[in-house]
């Protein structure tokens, strides 16, 4: 009997040894020296005979970016660092609809959102509707490090800045010329509709910006950061700091979405991707390509997305989505089309 026991036993431990290495957790993190970045600055995208001057822009403001996340994990910084920094670059690029070169809303004015999320730790951080503060990626990280909280929005998460330090800006610093001519376009054909047809119209050309980010340390990051839809009301949110819509990391998979909000929050996009991964045991390609090509609707956007091997997914359904990859392996480039 003490030898069957002693059987049944190992044969326990051996399966409860297996099934803890199926799931990889914080403890499971191993220095891998492999590293891999990609970011997002949206799937509203010029069209394809758009001038080539202002193409070669964009592509050079996502190189510029992606540059920065790049030389940071290459030289042994942590994924979380990476997603950040290179949010930052792109919040302080106009040509995106995050930080500066933010869409106005219907009162002429800007609100901005944020998440960023640690995949290995599940520690994240969002901002909703904040108005000064120039980098909103970097105040959710602080709301994830120095508070107890996940989301904070409007005037407490400007009260929060404040008592943090970060650098503030007046709200017309984030205002462009660009932007201000699609709010007067999107008010003049709201006074002829009403408030039902014009909330049932898709949004336009939405923006977004977001990285996901592997660290040699084998530890997986997300941040988003979005400025919303033009000509938004009644204190719309959309999915960016929402953790587990337009936001999500985990010992997996990180993900950032960039689409139609209410969409990506309706079907829990880049939680969703996670899913199918972990419990579905799919793939990063089919189960990020399932979810945006079979899930979500023509043009209601796409994602990016890393998983802890290295591999990149960015799928869209949009006419276009602005993206980046790097790795270890000396990949380095930027998309705007099919091209």
């Amino acid at each position: 009997m003490a030898s069957r026991a002693q059987h049944l036993f190992l044969v326990l431990v051996a399966l409860l040894s297996a099934a803890a290495c199926s799931s990889p957790r914080a403890s499971d993190q191993r220095a891998t020296g492999r590293w891999a970045l990609a970011l997002h600055g949206g799937a509203g995208v010029l069209d394809r005979d758009a001038p080539r001057a202002e193409l070669d822009e964009h592509r050079a403001s996502l190189e510029a970016a992606l540059a920065v996340g790049r030389d940071l994990l290459a030289a042994g910084g942590s994924a979380l660092d990476a997603v950040e920094a290179v949010v930052r670059v792109l919040e302080d690029d106009p040509r995106f609809n995050a930080g500066k070169g933010a869409v106005f809303n219907e009162e002429g004015r800007h609100e901005l959102d944020a998440s960023i999320m640690e995949g290995h730790t599940l520690r994240c951080g969002a901002v909703a509707g904040v108005r000064t503060v120039k980098n909103p990626v970097s105040l959710a990280r602080l709301v994830m490090e120095r508070t107890r909280h996940v989301l904070l929005m409007g005037d407490g998460a400007e009260q929060f800045a404040t008592l943090v330090g970060v650098e503030r800006v007046p709200n017309e610093w984030f205002d462009t010329e660009r932007r201000r001519k699609v709010l007067e376009e999107v008010l003049r054909e709201r006074k002829q509709a009403t408030v039902l047809d014009e909330e049932s119209k898709p949004p336009r050309a939405y923006g977004t910006v977001g990285c996901v980010a592997l660290d040699a340390e084998g530890r997986l990051a997300a941040a988003t950061s979005t400025g919303g839809l033009t000509g938004k009301r009644w204190g719309r949110v959309g999915d960016t700091p929402i953790l587990g819509a337009g936001n999500w990391a985990d010992a997996h998979v990180a993900v950032s979405g960039t689409g139609t909000g209410e969409q990506f929050i309706r079907h829990a996009v880049a939680r969703t991707i996670a899913a199918r991964m972990q419990f579905g045991g799919e793939s990063l390609d089919e189960a990020a390509n399932a979810v945006v090509q079979r899930t979500l609707s023509k043009d209601d956007g796409g994602v990016i997305a890393i998983d802890r091997h290295g591999r990149i997914a960015t799928p869209y359904n949009s006419d276009g989505m602005y993206r980046g990859m790097a790795d270890a392996s000396g990949r380095f480039e930027v998309r705007i089309h099919e091209d």
